[in-house]
């Protein structure tokens, strides 16, 4: 008899049964491409609508068009969540660290202090902007977008940056709230 997963939130929201065939694809395909259904769509799947918007802004956000490199905006999803304190957001998302970067010390630094990290002066500047923005979003000024713009970003990558960071900070809030737990395998990846 195969077990049950646990489930992915302290919260009692059973999964739509069946889910719908475009969800189970959709599942399947995460299954497929990373070894696990992440729990944070497991926990949505009590509402197809709010899993849908969720899915679409992250696809949007973390794998449509944009100056941000993959890596970049994972690292933003990991200075934003270790300044959170977002335990399921820093285990996952530091798993993305460590492989998009080949370099396991960078996604360990980064969930505990990012200023630590060997970073170039580009990404310390990206991510001292989404921490900045995360602690105190009304003390943002011009002279913080001229920092990015001086470090190199267009106007579009700042506006890229405040929303993977905006978003970031929205998931982590509902991620503690609701005591989402980060599926196992995050912690052996990329090691």
């Amino acid at each position: 008899m195969t077990e049950k997963p646990k489930a992915p939130t302290a919260l009692d929201l059973p999964p739509v049964e069946p889910l719908p065939a475009e969800t189970r694809k959709y599942f399947d395909l995460c299954e497929e491409k990373l070894g696990l259904v992440p729990n944070v769509l497991r926990a949505y799947a009590f509402d197809i609508d709010k899993l849908n918007a969720f899915t679409a802004m992250y696809n949007d956000l973390m794998l449509g068009p944009s100056g941000l490199s993959k890596l970049e905006r994972e690292m933003i999803a990991v200075a934003v969540s270790a300044e959170n304190r977002c335990w399921y957001c820093q285990v996952a998302h530091g798993a993305a660290v460590r492989a998009l970067s080949g370099r396991p010390e960078l996604g360990e630094a980064m969930v505990m202090n990012y200023r630590v990290a060997d970073l170039t002066a580009r990404e310390r500047a990206m991510l001292d902007f989404a921490v900045k923005l995360t602690r105190a979003s009304a003390e943002i000024e011009e002279a913080d977008r001229e920092a990015l713009r001086a470090a190199g970003f267009s106007d579009r990558d700042i506006f890229d940056i405040a929303s993977v960071a905006g978003f970031f900070n929205m998931t982590n809030r509902v991620a503690s709230a609701t005591g989402m737990e980060p599926n196992p395998e995050y912690h052996k990846q990329a090691r």
